[in-house]
């Protein structure tokens, strides 16, 4: 029996000059896999030796067992190594510490300030504690610097009291599998349950998950939003999803601004509108409320105390560049607000004089943004490297596995040519102008062929009339002449 050959890839994934197309986890070649997990079990093991937190030391024991048992899984069994690793990796990193975690109540402050909103929320009708409370208070994490929607995921802890299931680290989990999958449909990535538990599984997000979460949710929102604006866009859906994501925590109105640029460059005035429409109106029916009810609660807690502004600091103090220059004085907070103000203002210019026109470009100009503006910010973690890091991976999932556009057609929904060049008016122009020319020539070509024809059937009657002339003298004998 002959021997079978190894499935190849389609021969347009991996032509000349294009990156090599993984569709599932499991055709990864067997030595990256492998490596993945090797560099997940290394970060993993630093966090376990170097973090000072007792939390975090915690996660990265039990992380990096599950990660090195996931690198010489894929590297022992070849047909269904991949499989198992994926699912040691997403049993060992992420399900057990989370759940570990809920059940004996260890967590991060930002945890148990989404528990005490929601019981504010649940029999106050107000997430927020009013200023004057606040004005007496000397604990940073009696401050909610979250928006309103942040507090719905510790509703159940609120209405059934404590327990591993009302944890809002389960429910930031289930939001995250369940929107993160959904933008990895949206934007054609196919066997998208797979890479969303592939990407769950790895630091990015089983660390912050089992520690804190709060970030998760939003993440996965923003790639929703992004996702709905690629293959086929849908504006008004792609406006829900970001000002949802907007109306949870500020780090979501970046990506607003961003992809109002994209489309407004890429499909014109109106869709532009329903977009920042539809993001607005999320907004407004979300924080709008609250705005109206306790506006000073909501300056305070939301925008003084996120600013250092108020009279307690943010106890986000990782060593970044934007905190050590604010930790120098009141000079040096000014010069960090100022640095961060001017690396806004900078994206902001790139956007005018060079605005992405698909979503890939859109992507990236968000992720240097979040990033520029994680660095230099005067309050700030190690953990918010999540958004750009979630951003980067959904990005690099949905091309190496999604739909890829024929050479010179243009990408459904995206008004783009596989070069780059924008179908407008011109385009369509001289594209007319090349389908006239060629019929014409086409033409040309069959009257010439007819012409042709008619000119041999002409030549073979006048031939045959010469040979019936002529055949009578064939005739004759030699010597005489014709009568």
């Amino acid at each position: 029996m002959a021997k079978l050959a190894p499935r190849a890839a389609p021969a347009d994934d991996n032509g000349p000059g294009r990156r090599a197309r993984w569709v599932t986890p499991e055709l990864l070649p067997r030595r990256w896999c492998a490596a993945a997990f090797a560099a997940c079990a290394i970060f993993a093991t630093g966090v376990a030796l170097f973090s000072s937190n007792g939390l975090h030391r915690r996660w990265g024991l039990v992380a990096a067992c599950a990660y090195a048992a996931a690198a010489v899984a894929v590297l022992a069994w070849r047909s269904r190594g991949a499989d198992l690793a994926l699912l040691v990796s997403v049993a060992g990193a992420l399900v057990t510490p989370l759940f570990w975690n809920a059940a004996t109540g260890r967590r991060q402050p930002e945890v148990s300030v989404i528990q005490r909103s929601a019981g504010q929320l649940v029999h106050h009708h107000s997430p927020y504690q009013s200023a004057a409370a606040l004005a007496a208070v000397h604990n940073p994490n009696a401050y909610n610097p979250y928006l309103p929607v942040m507090s719905l995921f510790g509703i159940p802890r609120a209405l059934f009291g404590p327990g591993a299931i009302t944890d809002p680290r389960i429910w930031f989990g289930l939001a995250f599998l369940l929107v993160f999958g959904l933008a990895l449909a949206a934007a054609g990535a196919r066997h998208f349950v797979r890479w969303t538990f592939f990407i769950a599984a790895t630091p990015v997000i089983a660390f912050e998950l089992a520690v804190g979460g709060t970030d998760i949710p939003i993440l996965a929102l923003m790639c929703l939003g992004l996702a709905l604006l690629w293959r086929r866009p849908r504006h008004v859906l792609a406006g829900l999803a970001i000002g949802l994501a907007a109306a949870a925590k500020a780090t979501a109105w970046p990506a607003i601004v961003v992809a109002a640029v994209l489309i407004a460059v890429r499909d014109g005035r109106r869709p532009t509108l329903y977009f920042i429409g539809a993001a607005l109106a999320a907004c407004a029916a979300l924080i709008g409320p609250v705005a109206i009810l306790w506006p000073s609660a909501l300056v305070a807690n939301t925008i003084m105390f996120p600013l250092g502004l108020a009279s307690i600091k943010s106890a986000a103090a990782s060593p970044l560049p934007g905190h050590i220059i604010a930790q120098t004085g009141q000079a040096g907070h000014v010069i960090a607000v100022v640095l961060l103000a001017l690396a806004g203002l900078a994206i902001a210019v790139s956007l005018v004089v060079r605005p992405p026109r698909d979503v890939p470009s859109a992507t990236w100009r968000l992720i240097i943004g979040l990033t520029l503006m994680f660095a230099l910010a005067p309050a700030t973690r190690f953990g918010y490297f999540i958004y750009p890091g979630a951003l980067l991976a959904w990005l690099e999932v949905s091309l190496l596995t999604g739909p890829r556009p024929g050479a010179g057609s243009a990408e459904p929904g995206t008004g783009e040519v596989a070069g780059g060049e924008t179908a407008g008016p011109e385009t369509a122009a001289r594209e007319m102008a090349g389908h006239e020319t060629a019929g014409r020539e086409m033409a040309g070509r069959e009257l010439a062929a007819r012409e042709m024809a008619g000119h041999e059937m002409a030549g073979r009657e006048m031939a045959g009339r010469e040979m019936a002339e002529v055949g009578p003298l064939s005739d004759a004998a030699p010597g005489r002449s014709p009568a």
